[in-house]
């Protein structure tokens, strides 16, 4: 407990007289300044002054402590962000390019037959070619009869065509779905990475809302704290120097 003596109180820090306005009691002090003084002073209780010179030193002390520990947050984060940028265990690939640099013969005219076979073109042309072959055999057109009804011949070449087209279109689709299992592959790769990226971002946005902000307003405090006793004393300055000058006798 501080006994006051004559209006000045002794100071926790280097135990030397001051006025009230010189200083503050440590109740006055919010909790994580009270335990950074009491750090240095285990003792120390609510009803303990010290002052103003050495309450900025502490004050200072703990803006240091708040921005440390902004900078080792954001310097791990920031290296954990590089490391996730910097991780090549997957790169992105064009699996289109991809398939089509490793195309066979074979599987080139796959397509070209699929492709043509799923077409207007094709469907015109074959009726095209149907309607000329029934008319041509019917009519016996040009004195050609080369094929009666029922039109075995037809038959046969239908299901010669058939029986080629088919697999040949199962290839090109077989192409189509290795196409779609890779390009999944991929795409899973590259949504994992991103999500990786996408976590690391969020957990710097979440520490700037929650941490940065925060210990900025409380700097700024301390920073206003400080300059209203500095305020104070400024004022107190210039109370005892008018005090004294009217103290002064009138000069003649």
């Amino acid at each position: 407990m501080q006994e006051f003596n004559g209006g000045s109180v002794h100071c926790l820090v280097d135990q030397k007289s001051f006025d009230l306005v010189d200083g503050v009691f440590l109740e006055d002090l919010d909790g994580s300044l009270k335990a950074l003084i009491r750090q240095d002073f285990p003792k120390a209780t609510n009803q303990d002054f010290i002052c103003s010179e050495h309450l900025v030193h502490y004050r200072l002390l703990k803006m240091d402590q708040m921005i440390a520990k902004d900078y080792r947050q954001n310097h791990k984060l920031n290296q954990k962000l590089t490391r996730v940028l910097a991780k090549d265990t997957y790169q992105a690939i064009d699996v289109r390019e991809q398939l089509e640099h490793s195309l066979t013969v074979g599987q080139r005219v796959a397509d070209a037959v699929a492709h043509f076979g799923g077409s207007w073109p094709f469907i015109i042309s074959f009726i095209t070619v149907m309607i000329g072959w029934i008319v041509i055999n019917s009519l016996h057109l040009f004195g050609v009869h080369f094929d009666p009804y029922p039109f075995i011949l037809l038959n046969l070449f239908l299901s010669m065509v058939a029986a080629i087209q088919a697999p040949l279109i199962m290839m090109s689709q077989n192409r189509a779905a290795e196409y779609d299992r890779l390009q999944s592959i991929n795409d899973y790769h590259v949504n994992l990475k991103s999500e990786e990226e996408i976590r690391v971002l969020h957990s710097k946005v979440d520490h700037l809302i929650q941490q940065d902000q925060p210990n900025l307003l409380a700097i700024q405090k301390i920073q206003t704290e400080m300059l209203g006793s500095i305020e104070s004393q400024v004022n107190e300055l210039r109370r005892l120097q008018t005090s004294f000058d009217q103290q002064l006798p009138p000069s003649k």
